[in-house]
């Protein structure tokens, strides 16, 4: 892979001659007004609340378009995940600019020429890039059309465009590069924007081809894995067996004098290796682990008892919810506690980054979800001013989360600081990938739940514990090697995120109407292991209980749980997605032969964000337990839809994670450490074990709101799971993942 083509590795000459230039939202403020000053829930300071999307964080048009001779290029904070929003951003942008795709030049994700929208995260892409795109496009090409207007003496309403050029009435044409010479885009966008009817769109709601695939699957140049720079060198790091171990001593003079290694880099606990190339940098980290000698070390609790102590440890308690008063219950009632282990990301890949520090400049290419907080953290760790690091996102092979990547990061900012002038590659080994990313909480929640006597929902008691899922990059002290080095970096204090997109406590509201809620979460802090963000957070698991409850509840009244969801649902989006799917799989089904099942879920995704219902048939093995799923049949309504079939990709891939994780994920450990430090020891989803056939309805919204797709089917499906589980078996299944060993111990 060759360096981006708009990267200067010299002087960073970004800002090329030009009719616009390139602003950024970094207005000075004073320390009150930043203290009084809203911040998102991805961290970025809100400087315009008025504005839609992410023009309320960046609100300068000339943050996201830019016109000139050269063509046009569009700007996006958001980074390319996988997730195929890149292109739907480009869809999105060329729509309301009135040009083809390929006209535009897309840039993502660049600490020095994207605007700054905190984290790729929590499906908020398309809801807020998107939406930013979406008015801002629009309102370039209305102030180009303002321009060819006044040029000709006549009134805009009257001039149309087409594939980047003006049309007037008379016949006379302008390109965009000659219009914006009269137009200053460095302005405030407005709060509204010319209108285009959906019916007129050319590009929304179509399948463009996604960008990101020729690449992967013609085995080019696709990855950050794949960067080859001129001269550069090849890193390994050397990890301690376990967290607050102390490095007592190594043979240094053993591993330098190994053929091809450049340096040896011992700072208190941080251990590394350069070599001329990567077998070298391998088996000169082997040598090192042989050689080194630790002590101490953080104790690793039993996973048999992971779930009491969840509950013993220190913990701060949050209200989420506290509506209505409790009834003395007369009716039916359901109580149960659910239990969730650790998950691990489990990227394909393992997290590589590169960094060059040249000319008193330090460049990192990684494939971190949030290039700007990342700068900030690696500013910090490595004593530069902000402006003097630059992150460039460069794709990853597996994402999923806060994986390893921030800290691949560190790791290549580390070394190539001792390195001036040569370019340094840091790959992670599979081993440690696994032993070291932050991995997903381990849950325990308890619900408790009743019907009244006329077979209405009453009262909704539900609490959880969890330690944190959002421990992403806030000052380096989050950032892996800081915590190794001689004066180690301190984490920032562990905060959750407010509803309600919520922390653990995602989706752990009920959408369904209810008489009574009393909500809570214990957010426990001193944490047996380093976690942070999974894609759906706590929805995994908040959704599976809720929709349990409700089937148990139903399962109690003899009522159809479909019937009972759509009597206690008022948003008519949320019934029509319940209705497709019961239509679709022609519910209510009798399970044919003994071991079947049928199980059916919905959410709407931290309440405010995409609808999804499921319905999933399958056939558990008597014996072993084994689970096969048969048929999965899916509605999924995210307002207007901006690529079907990347949709598409993104509902079925979820319907593959969830699947994952509900049957087969969990980090195993003991006394003596984690044992799932390769594959063997952390089974996930095989081909043989993915679905049979997947079905899903996408029901478009024109005109509505982008409502984001990535994560709004992980919790219903595995909700979906569990009740065919119950279903097939005759018992209520509590544990994930749903193994018949889990649920015996």
């Amino acid at each position: 892979m060759k360096p981006h083509p708009e990267v200067d590795l010299g002087r960073r000459a970004f800002l090329r001659g030009g009719a616009l230039l390139v602003a950024f939202s970094l207005l000075p403020v004073t320390r009150k007004a930043w203290a009084d000053t809203e911040v998102d829930t991805l961290g970025t300071v809100v400087l315009a609340p008025e504005l839609p999307g992410s023009l309320r964080t960046n609100p300068f048009l000339d943050a996201w378009i830019r016109v000139d001779a050269e063509g046009i290029t569009v700007y996006t904070g958001k980074a390319e995940l996988g997730t195929g929003v890149k292109t739907a951003l480009l869809q999105i942008a060329a729509e309301r600019l009135d040009v083809a795709p390929s006209a535009i030049h897309m840039l993502t994700a660049d600490t020095a020429l994207s605007p700054n929208e905190g984290y790729t995260a929590g499906s908020h892409t398309i809801f807020d890039s998107g939406t930013a795109l979406f008015n801002a496009a629009a309102q370039v090409r209305q102030l180009l059309l303002e321009s060819a207007a006044r040029n000709w003496n006549t009134t805009a309403a009257l001039l149309t465009t087409r594939d980047g050029l003006i049309e007037g009435p008379d016949g006379r044409r302008m390109r965009y590069a000659d219009a914006v010479k009269n137009v200053d885009l460095h302005l405030y966008a407005k709060a509204e924007s010319p209108v285009l009817p959906p019916a007129q769109f050319k590009l929304i709601g179509q399948s463009v081809p996604r960008l990101d695939i020729p690449s992967k699957v013609s085995g080019g140049a696709a990855f950050v894995q794949d960067i080859r720079l001129p001269g550069m060198l090849h890193a390994r790091v050397i990890r301690p067996p376990r967290p607050g171990c102390h490095l007592e001593a190594f043979d240094q003079a053993s591993i330098k004098s190994m053929a091809g290694v450049m340096q040896v880099i011992r700072d208190g606990n941080y251990l590394a290796v350069v070599a001329r190339d990567e077998w070298q940098a391998i088996k000169a980290m082997r040598s090192g682990y042989e050689s080194a000698h630790w002590s101490g070390g953080q104790a690793v609790p039993d996973s048999k008892n992971i779930h009491a102590l969840l509950k013993k440890l220190p913990a701060r308690r949050y209200p989420i919810s506290a509506q209505g008063t409790p009834s003395i219950t007369t009716g039916k009632q359901y109580k149960a506690q659910v239990t969730k282990q650790y998950l691990m990301h489990g990227s394909i890949g393992p997290s590589c980054a590169v960094a060059w520090f040249q000319d008193g400049t330090l460049t990192v290419w990684t494939h971190t979800q949030g290039v700007f907080p990342l700068r900030a953290g690696i500013a910090e760790l490595v004593n530069l001013p902000p402006e003097r690091v630059r992150c460039i996102h460069t794709e990853g092979s597996g994402c999923y989360g806060h994986n390893g990547a921030d800290d691949a990061a560190a790791d290549a900012a580390l070394i190539a600081m001792r390195m001036p002038g040569t370019p340094v590659r840091v790959q992670w080994m599979r081993e440690q990938e696994h032993l070291w990313e932050p991995y997903s909480s381990a849950m325990v929640t308890q619900v408790e739940a009743n019907l009244d006597e006329r077979g209405r929902l009453q009262d909704w008691a539900y609490e959880l514990w969890t330690t944190p899922h959002n421990e992403r990059i806030v000052n380096a002290g989050r950032l892996l090697p800081a915590r190794l080095l001689p004066r180690p970096f301190v984490s920032a204090p562990s905060m959750p995120i407010a509803q309600p997109e919520g922390d653990g406590d995602r989706n752990a509201v009920p959408l369904y109407t209810l008489a009574s809620t009393r909500i809570d979460m214990n957010f426990v802090t001193a944490m047996p292991f380093r976690t942070s963000a999974m894609r759906s957070l706590g929805a995994h698991i908040n959704i599976f209980a809720i929709e349990a409850c409700i089937d148990e509840l139903a399962a109690q009244a003899g009522t159809d749980p479909v019937a009972l969801r759509l009597a206690h649902l008022q948003d008519p989006r949320a019934r029509a997605v319940i209705e497709r799917v019961r239509d679709a799989i022609g519910w209510p089904q009798k399970s044919p032969e003994p071991g079947s099942g049928i199980g059916f879920a919905f959410a709407r995704y931290k309440n405010i964000m995409g609808y999804c219902a499921l319905a999933v048939r399958l056939q558990v093995h008597p014996q072993t337990g084994e689970v096969q799923i048969e048929q999965v049949v899916t509605a999924v309504d995210v307002g207007q839809i901006v690529n079907p079939d990347g949709l598409r990709n993104q509902v079925e891939g979820g319907i593959l994670q969830s699947t994952s994780w509900t049957l087969y994920e969990q980090v195993t450990y003991d006394a003596g450490g984690i044992r799932s430090y390769d594959w063997s020891g952390y089974p996930i989803l095989r081909f043989t074990q993915v679905p049979r056939q997947v079905d899903v309805h996408l029901l478009d919204q024109p005109g509505q709101p982008f409502l984001g797709a990535a994560e709004i089917v992980q919790g219903p499906m595995a909700a979906a799971i569990g009740n065919a589980v119950a279903n097939a078996t005759g018992r209520r299944w509590l544990s994930l993942p749903l193994t018949r060993a889990e649920q015996a111990s």
